[in-house]
């Protein structure tokens, strides 16, 4: 990941302007802390912060066409770049950068180009012949990207909201999938993939199209002239990741960047009780984990299996960690969201250890719950048609809550994270199949993702161990598996009081919080970020373990345990169902905590995350 900034139409465009945008660009540099540059035309400004992955030792930008009259700026990944480039043979290239295509491909296409691209990316361009620009975010919206308005007329875009917060009167988070033209003035749609209308589809399901279709996902995105590895828990999402990009590093031939073996990472929290002390690894993959449990035992199963070096980090509740580290995270991710900041935490972290051994990148497990129904709520789905729905709709707020996270607490620390799942192709076979076969159906023995199990189960050449592969969901114990988010919620406690929330919204009556702990997060958002913009970027609206507001319209009891955490679903765990068969009743069970969208999340000693 890079940090970009780009200003255009300044009144002022002196050279303490000049000194100021280097200064605003400065606030980006923990995303690209390998080099910095700025191109300065009439009252436009582009700055970048690079993090040198591809070519990392000629491609810095801003990048240019063959006479340097048109200007690119890009944070991101462009995957397809090497078949891009074999279209564009009149042009010269200057260097190596997957994303240096982008200025060719303007030249020849015009603004109609950025459908072209395969990969991750958020750019700005200038084309200083008419003085035009355009800026663009990739499809889901896995880099960030806003755009804010000065007083003084001027348009802005930057990587994160911080670069622009200060000098801009409004601003917004730059939506998805979008394109934006000066010549229009205005925002369109670029990404229009059949599934975003949200029509049923009824393609039959074919699980080597979707094997094949994944595998793909993750071999293009291990392009990379930097060490990189995986992020691995004993979940099923990152585990498929870590086995197709050690199966295809070892069938290929192609030497690791990093020594002989693919590197793998997790982190952990220590747990002391007071009667009986001893530790609990909660592994985060992005999210968190557990340790000494079955959990753990699965991951080091898995890295086993697979061969790779596996490095487990750990942290404490406080201690000068996880609590302490809170108003730092909100400063980086730029949220007030509650379950964003619980798995923020931990990925801010690790992504520091990871730093500290020399990697540059990861590859990373966010979007399958989304695509799948992976989610325990989705038990509860009534029919294929809601199922599918709200599939769409997860998938749509990604960009709001794990890309968000993942992006944002991995580049704190200069380190890149790519997600597999999130491939353009891969949702869009994901998505054309029919729903019906991503109900929960236990009469069938399909759990939770069983499409994407089925898939990857190969006795002939097995992927993962079958028990791996069909780990479900189990139940979560609230005494110690949410020793981290009860630590969080004591410390809020002792910050908020009763009085303080009973006026929340009073004093927030935007996105009013509802918790102590949400009223933490929130002062110790608007003490970084207090304009009304800022906090009109955050999502708000009602939850239940990570559904959208519509989904808990699913069950009426929803409606009275409102809790965006796993815990919040009701019997949907096979213990959930054996318990309710002889008390004939549903007991309160939950799973791993998840923030929206989070595959995995904060699991207890019994926890399987997937």
């Amino acid at each position: 990941m890079c940090g970009i900034l780009a200003v255009f139409g300044c009144v002022d465009n002196s050279q303490a302007k000049r000194s100021r945008i280097i200064e605003l660009s400065r606030r980006l540099r923990h995303r690209g802390p390998d080099w910095s540059g700025l191109h300065c035309y009439e009252n436009c400004f582009l700055a970048h912060q690079r993090l040198a992955i591809v070519d990392p030792t000629s491609g810095d930008q801003p990048l240019y066409n063959e006479d340097k009259t048109v200007v690119v700026t890009v944070n991101g990944e462009i995957y397809n770049h090497k078949a891009l480039r074999q279209n564009l043979t009149s042009h010269q290239f200057r260097t190596g950068s997957d994303c240096e295509v982008i200025a060719h491909l303007y030249e020849d296409h015009g603004e109609e180009f950025v459908n072209m691209l395969d990969g991750m990316f958020s750019f700005v361009l200038l084309d200083t012949r008419d003085n035009s620009y355009i800026a663009a975010r990739d499809a889901i919206g896995i880099t960030p990207l806003y755009m804010g308005w000065g007083l003084d007329g001027s348009v802005w875009f930057a990587s994160e909201m911080k670069a622009l917060s200060d000098d801009c009167e409004q601003f917004i988070a730059f939506p998805p999938g979008h394109i934006y033209s000066s010549k229009q003035g205005a925002l369109r749609r670029w990404y229009n993939p059949p599934w975003f209308s949200e029509q049923i589809p009824s393609v039959p399901y074919d699980a080597m199209v979707l094997r094949k279709a994944f595998e793909t996902a993750v071999i293009k995105r291990l392009m990379t002239d930097v060490p990189f590895g995986v992020l691995l828990s004993g979940g099923l999402d990152s585990s498929l990741v870590a086995a197709v990009a050690s199966r295809h590093l070892a069938e290929s031939g192609e030497e690791y960047q990093w020594g002989s073996q693919l590197h793998s990472f997790c982190v952990g929290l220590k747990v002391t009780l007071p009667l009986d002390t001893f530790e609990l690894l909660l592994l985060v993959i992005v999210y968190i984990s557990s340790i000494g449990s079955p959990d753990l035992k699965a991951a080091r199963e898995v890295a086993d299996y697979l061969g790779t070096r596996h490095h487990e980090f750990y942290f404490t509740v406080q201690a000068g960690e996880g609590i302490d580290a809170l108003e730092e995270v909100i400063y980086h991710v730029e949220t007030y969201d509650v379950t964003t900041i619980r798995a923020s935490t931990p990925m801010f972290l690790m992504s520091r250890k990871i730093k500290s051994l020399g990697v540059k990148m990861v590859l990373s497990g966010e979007g399958s719950d989304e695509i799948f129904g992976g989610y325990l709520y989705f038990h509860k789905a009534p029919n294929k048609e809601e199922l599918h729905q709200e599939t769409c709709r997860k998938i749509k707020a990604l960009h709001l809550y794990d890309c968000l996270r993942a992006n944002k607490s991995t580049s704190a620390w200069g380190v890149e994270a790519r997600v597999p799942f999130l491939d353009k192709e891969f949702i869009n076979v994901a998505m054309s199949i029919d729903p019906e076969w991503k109900m929960i159906n236990r009469g069938k023995g399909r759990i939770e993702k069983w499409i994407l199990r089925n898939a990857f189960d190969d006795d002939k050449k097995p992927y993962l161990p079958k028990h791996i592969l069909y780990r479900q969901k189990e139940q979560f114990s609230d005494g110690v598996g949410y020793s981290w988010i009860d630590g969080l919620k004591d410390h809020a406690d002792k910050h908020v009081t009763d009085a303080m929330l009973a006026k929340a919204s009073f004093i927030y009556p935007e996105n009013t919080p509802t918790t102590k702990e949400g009223y933490y997060y929130r002062s110790l958002f608007e003490k970084f970020y207090p304009k009304s913009a800022a906090r009109q970027t955050v999502p708000g609206g009602p939850t239940v373990a990570c559904s959208t507001a519509k989904a808990v319209e699913w069950d009426a009891a929803w409606s009275k345990n409102l809790d965006p955490s796993g815990r919040a679903a009701l019997g949907v765990h096979d213990a959930a169902y054996e318990e309710a068969e002889g008390a004939n009743k549903v007991a309160p069970v939950s799973d791993s905590y998840q923030a929206p969208g989070v595959t995995d999340g904060i699991v207890s000693q019994t926890t399987t995350v997937a």
